[in-house]
């Protein structure tokens, strides 16, 4: 095994075993590595999991707790869930590492080009209804970009694969991706906010039209409406985008209202003509854009 900066390279075969659970898992091939550590898939009594291993074991103890009050969020569907948290004794050292679900799933751009842009509208609901009960619980995502996100099947629904840079409310965000950080185009703050998630957001669904990012220059937030104008799919969300990148937003409650309007309007307007059925997409979304727009009627009724 050859030691890395914060993490461990181990030989797909080698078993991890814990010091204080006892529970062994075979590792079979490295998922990725950050800046706190290194995910492995392994396998444990037949079961497919992700591994996260580290020597920065305070790092590592933010991030068990983080995922520890995710599983706590009422009604989440986002986020993976903790299954293990445990030491890895070496010749080099103890490392720490903690277990959780492997999902299996598609990349979002990938899932797009195939199924159509149609599903866009319906992942932003999605990802504005998780982000929300997130935020309701005190957290910020932090480090929402698209390599984060992950589309699985049965039902079809939008998860994150990544809790690192998930923030507590009012503090400084620690862990960014430039092209979604508001910081870096000079466009806002790094606090912890609603605000700063939804800025991410924004950019996670121009970042499936451009793949290769696009610089930043004296006018960001011009240079950055530009961009929005420019992709056709991206039409019908184009006022809703730019008040996220403009910072007008304060909840998800807010700008998810407004998309809603926008999906109810355009399906109002035209005969919804593609290749998917409206009746299969709301039962495999779990009926979120159907009880959204119900709930969004009756607001209005109320009101």
């Amino acid at each position: 095994m050859m030691r890395q900066k914060h993490g461990i390279n181990i030989q797909p075969n080698t078993i991890i075993n814990g010091k204080w659970h006892s529970n062994k898992y075979l590792i079979k091939r490295k998922l990725g590595s950050g800046t706190v550590g290194t995910v492995y898939l392994c396998e444990t009594n037949g079961q497919e999991v992700a591994l996260k291993i580290s020597d920065q074991s305070a790092s590592m103890t933010i991030e068990v707790n983080v995922l520890k009050a995710l599983d706590k969020v009422q009604g989440n569907h986002l986020g993976p869930f903790l299954i293990d948290v445990d030491d890895y004794e070496t010749s080099n050292g103890t490392y720490a590492f903690y277990v959780m679900e492997y999902l299996h799933g598609e990349d979002l751009t990938q899932f797009i080009r195939k199924n159509g842009s149609e599903w866009i509208g319906v992942f932003m609901i999605q990802l504005l209804e998780g982000l929300k009960r997130l935020h309701n619980s005190g957290w910020v995502f932090g480090d929402l970009k698209i390599e984060n996100l992950l589309i699985v099947s049965s039902p079809t629904r939008i998860r994150w694969v990544d809790v690192g840079g998930m923030t507590q409310m009012g503090r400084a965000i620690k862990e960014y991706t430039e092209f979604y950080d508001r910081g870096y185009w000079g466009l806002g703050s790094r606090k912890a906010e609603a605000s700063y998630d939804i800025f991410s957001f924004a950019m996670v669904f121009l970042k499936l039209y451009y793949p290769n990012h696009f610089p930043k220059v004296k006018h960001s937030k011009q240079t950055i409406f530009d961009k929005i104008d420019r992709v056709k799919p991206l039409k019908p969300y184009r006022s809703c985008l730019k008040k996220a990148i403009n910072g007008d937003y304060h909840s998800c409650e807010e700008i998810k209202r407004e998309l809603l309007e926008v999906l109810y309007n355009s399906r109002k307007r035209k005969t919804f003509k593609s290749n998917i059925n409206i009746l299969p997409l709301l039962i495999e979304t779990g009926g979120i854009l159907f009880v959204s727009i119900a709930y969004l009627l009756l607001s209005w009724i109320a009101y």
